[in-house]
């Protein structure tokens, strides 16, 4: 029940291509592929995106036009609507005169022609595959190759209409990367060489912020929040959750009044820290003295911060800034991205557990999510509330983000299966992964490309998607399989 925040959003850049003389040269001819191009934007916006039509490039000195027109729009993704045949000299300035990642649509009207009724005029209508070789080309040539083509038919055609949605996806996460707010608040766990990050280079590879957040702008909120926030909160907390008996963990207990109660107070004051610095994420990790005010805090956030990965605010542990950013690309593609590890193996079924202590994002939870209270959180300082589920079955995908001996990223992507069957009741996310060809072989697969130990854990199959993000940002990745 809980409901997205923020919207997800994109900022389309549409335009089909001509040679100018054909509008001269047969009748009606204008009117049918200014419906094709009407039509074709239709398919695009019924995706959530913001399109911007420029109409239709027929010369060079309108492609000119275009270009600025896109270069001061603040477009994520450039669609190219191959409408029938057109010269590179209508494409060309937009290769050298803009930065958007650019797409060729080329969505033919007929499935078939009528060879019985067929003439120039049909052939014209339906020759939209005929330039794309000459634009592929051309941009090659230019040092900025097109990124994708899709083909097809233009009505009725779900891979068509699918692909297209992957790219207004796609735009979706570009546009919330630029100037996004992923703040980082203490230190990396001591000893973790593998959580460091420089946030230059992070900002630099991502076009994104990095506020640097102090243990005591959280302490300051958690000071100020209300007797009324708390309740409120609570009833969120108690709508959403399970809390149930413990099982066989001596480590659990059913989750305690003074556990919810500092769930919820620490829920409002992350709430109010995203507020006030208006962040888009956050990374933390922070010890703080026995018996201390800022452990009190610290130690409360696991809850809260589940319900805002679940408003697409994503929130993870451990200081992971890299994880963070993976999260962030997920939960903007609109899969999930929980932060996770990899635990115990089941050799007996082929299946290894992943998940993790800490936040997760609940949207993507298979039935309702479990609260446990837990008289240690182990291998860290403190105690109390802590989530408990597994995400829901089907297709799941991983990214993690890592660095290579120079210092620059890379994505390490891969896909499974989420399956059903009982998990440790350990007050911990916990999802059986299944694999191909078999869990230790792939398992061994992902861990030679040297990731993080942690990575976003998201459903569906993405694999290709996410690569393709990579790809536009100038970023390694490897698919693992």
């Amino acid at each position: 029940m809980i409901e997205r925040k923020k919207k997800r959003e994109g900022r389309i850049a549409f335009f089909s291509v001509i040679h100018e003389i054909y509008f001269e040269q047969f009748e009606g001819l204008r009117e049918s592929l200014n419906k094709y191009h009407a039509d074709t934007i239709e398919l695009v916006k019924k995706n959530g995106v913001e399109v911007i039509d420029y109409g239709i490039v027929g010369n060079n000195n309108k492609a000119f036009e275009v270009a600025d027109k896109i270069a001061g729009d603040k477009i994520d993704v450039i669609f190219t609507n191959m409408i029938t045949y057109a010269t590179s000299s209508v494409f060309a300035p937009i290769v050298q005169n803009t930065t958007a990642p650019i797409v060729l649509v080329a969505l033919q009207p007929r499935m078939a022609m009528d060879y019985t009724k067929a003439c120039t005029f049909m052939q014209l209508e339906n020759d939209n595959i005929c330039s794309v070789p000459e634009f592929t080309g051309v941009a090659i040539r230019m040092g900025r190759p097109v990124k994708d083509v899709i083909i097809g038919c233009l009505y009725d055609d779900s891979q068509a209409e699918k692909e297209i949605k992957e790219w207004c996806d796609i735009a979706k996460v570009l546009n919330a990367l630029k100037g996004a707010r992923l703040g980082l608040m203490g230190h990396v766990l001591e000893s973790m060489y593998d959580m460091h990050a420089d946030p230059t280079a992070v900002s630099s590879a991502f076009g994104l912020h990095i506020p640097l957040i102090e243990i005591d702008d959280v302490i300051k909120e958690y000071k100020k929040v209300t007797d009324e926030e708390i309740e409120k909160k609570k009833e969120v907390i108690c709508r959403e959750f399970d809390m149930p008996d413990p099982k066989s963990d001596p480590v659990t207990m059913k989750l305690t009044d003074a556990d919810l109660n500092r769930a919820a107070k620490g829920a409002a004051a992350l709430d109010r820290l995203i507020d006030t610095y208006s962040l888009d994420g956050l990374a933390y990790y922070y010890e703080g003295e026995e018996g201390s005010l800022a452990r009190e805090v610290a130690t409360s956030f696991i809850v809260g911060n589940s319900i805002l990965n679940a408003q697409g605010t994503p929130m993870c542990g451990e200081f992971d800034i890299k994880t963070l950013v993976a999260m962030y690309i997920m939960d903007n593609l609109g899969i999930g991205g929980s932060f996770a590890e990899f635990h115990p193996f089941d050799f007996e079924e082929d299946f290894i557990l992943v998940g993790h202590d800490g936040p997760h994002h609940i949207a993507i939870a298979d039935g309702k999510p479990i609260l446990r209270s837990l008289t240690k959180f182990h291998g860290k300082p403190g105690s109390g509330a802590s989530v408990e589920f597994k995400i829901k079955e089907g297709p799941i995908t991983m990214l993690g983000i890592t660095q290579t001996y120079d210092g620059k990223f890379k994505f390490v992507i891969g896909e499974g299966e989420s399956k059903k069957g009982p998990i440790p009741p350990t007050g911990n996310t916990n999802t059986r992964g299944f694999f191909e060809p078999t869990t230790k072989e792939f398992i061994k697969k992902w861990v030679m490309q040297g990731p993080t130990h942690h990575y976003a854990l998201g459903i569906g199959h993405h694999a290709d998607t996410i690569k393709k993000i990579a790809d536009v940002l100038g970023i390694e990745a490897v698919i693992v399989r």
